[in-house]
Order: structure tokens, then C-alpha cells, then sequence
């Protein structure tokens, strides 16, 4: 069954999300469609960024995802249809879709430029037919104008060393755990008959566990999270408001010779 999984910073209290629904469903019955989320906050591209990296892989190849963030553009921002690593994606050219993988894409088009319309809902208007075409086994070369590139944000990057891991909090979940973007091989290769201190505020850490619940109550845990990144938290507890981190705030791993 053809898959189309929708993130949108849209909202569950209007009409947006049974709008998009609707015109999926009215196009193509068969397609079924996945909310992933439509909390993301207005316009916030690094969370939509986050969220859809996280799991798309998890996903069946071929599954095409709708990306309604931020999704009128600023001027000059065109539609794009993109296939990276055997998935499709359909959203605005804004940047967002260059956080998601490091690999090179495999098609790409600018949409809404055969009979192009004006839309004030283009996640309806414009993003959710070409997603249902898609879905429906319709190339991308016949949606579009080809395209060479799109537009890429650069995320936050690791710096490592033999002597230390510097990070960032890269997103406060809805339990209040920093995410860093420590990832867990750099970490094994450095910390390899070494002793460690992991520094975030003014707190610093010798170990790290391998499970939520290996602290007690209101002490504070640090794990690698199944994305195999850094997390710190606090045990039933919220580690934002606690510890006063918040994205973008370092983490530092040093290593002792």
C-alpha cells in the first residue's frame, strides 16, 4: 500500500490537517497517509528537520513524505520533489530537506511550474497531489522542471578531537531530555581506555548508563539514545528546566591522557 506521511506546523485545533487529508483521499483513496507530527512550532525548520531525520528510514522505501513546514515560503522559495536514499519528500525549497541526510539525491524537480497555480494552502493545493502522484507510482521527471541542487541548511557541527568532544543540544523533547548531536561511534573511538568528563552548565558526569532508569528519581541520566546520540535527563524529571539548557547549549566530553 502506498504510503504518504505528513508533518505539518500546522496544529490539531483547525481544519489544515483534514484539509490535506481530504484532498489525498479524494484524489486517490488507496494512499494511506501517517501523521508523524503537527506540533511543530510555527515555521521552526530545525525541529521539522529533526523529526523527519530521525525516522523517515524507518519507513518502507518509496513511502513519500509531505513536509508542510514553513510551507508558504519566503519569496523566491520554490516546490521541490526530491527522491533521497529511496524515499520521495515534497515541500518548499527552504533549506530543510539538506539537514535530513548527508547523501547525494537521486532526482530532483521544481514543482508547480507545469500549469502553476497561486495558493494560500499549498500543503493542500500543491504539495498534496504531487505526493499522491508520487505515492501512485508517477515519476518525478514528470512532475517537474529537473533541478541540479536545492537549497541546504547546514546544521550544528560536532567538533572531536583526541582530547575532546564538543556538541550541542540539539533538541529539548517533550520530556524535557536534551538531545545532543554527540554521536555514540565518536564517543566509543575516543573513550577507548580512557577516562572521560562529560560538561554541560555547570554540572559534569563520569559515566554514562545504558538505561532511563538506572538513576533515581530526580538525578540526572545520561544515555545514547536509540538515534545513538547523546541524551541528558533528568529521572522523572524535566533536565530543561532543571539543569536551565536549552538548544544550542554546549555539551563537552574531555578525555584524560
Amino acid at each position: 500500500m502506498a504510503i504518504v506521511t505528513l508533518r505539518t506546523d500546522s496544529g490539531e485545533s483547525d481544519h489544515y490537517v483534514a484539509a490535506i487529508k481530504a484532498k489525498i483521499f479524494t484524489i486517490n483513496p488507496g494512499v494511506r497517509t501517517i501523521d508523524l507530527t503537527h506540533k511543530i512550532a510555527s515555521c521552526d525548520i530545525a525541529h521539522a528537520a529533526f523529526v523527519l531525520k530521525a525516522v523517515f528510514r524507518d519507513f518502507p522505501k518509496g513511502t513519500v513524505h509531505l513536509v508542510g513546514v514553513d510551507a508558504t515560503g519566503n519569496r523566491g522559495e520554490s516546490y521541490i520533489a526530491l527522491q533521497l536514499e529511496d524515499h520521495f519528500f515534497v515541500g518548499v525549497d527552504n533549506g530543510l530537506f539538506g539537514l535530513i541526510s548527508d547523501k547525494i539525491h537521486q532526482q530532483l524537480a521544481e514543482i508547480n511550474v507545469i500549469n502553476s497555480i497561486t495558493s494560500t494552502f499549498p500543503e493542500k493545493d500543491i504539495l498534496a497531489p504531487v505526493a499522491v502522484k508520487l505515492a501512485s507510482g508517477v515519476s518525478i521527471s514528470d512532475l517537474g522542471r529537473p533541478l541540479p541542487t536545492f537549497k541546504k541548511m547546514i546544521g550544528r557541527f560536532v567538533k572531536a578531537t583526541k582530547k575532546i568532544i564538543a556538541g550541542h543540544v540539539i533538541r529539548v523533547d517533550n520530556f524535557g531530555n536534551l538531545i545532543t548531536n554527540i554521536p555514540k561511534d565518536a564517543f566509543d573511538t575516543l573513550s577507548k581506555d580512557k577516562t572521560y568528563t562529560i560538561q554541560f552548565g555547570g554540572e559534569k558526569f563520569r559515566r554514562i548508563h545504558t538505561h532511563y532508569n538506572q538513576t533515581d528519581q530526580g538525578d540526572c541520566f545520561l544515555v545514547f539514545n536509540s538515534l545513538d546520540l547523546l541524551e541528558i535527563g533528568i529521572y522523572k524529571g524535566n533536565a530543561s528546566e532543571l539543569l536551565g539548557l536549552t538548544y544550542d547549549s554546549a555539551v563537552n566530553i574531555t578525555f584524560d591522557e
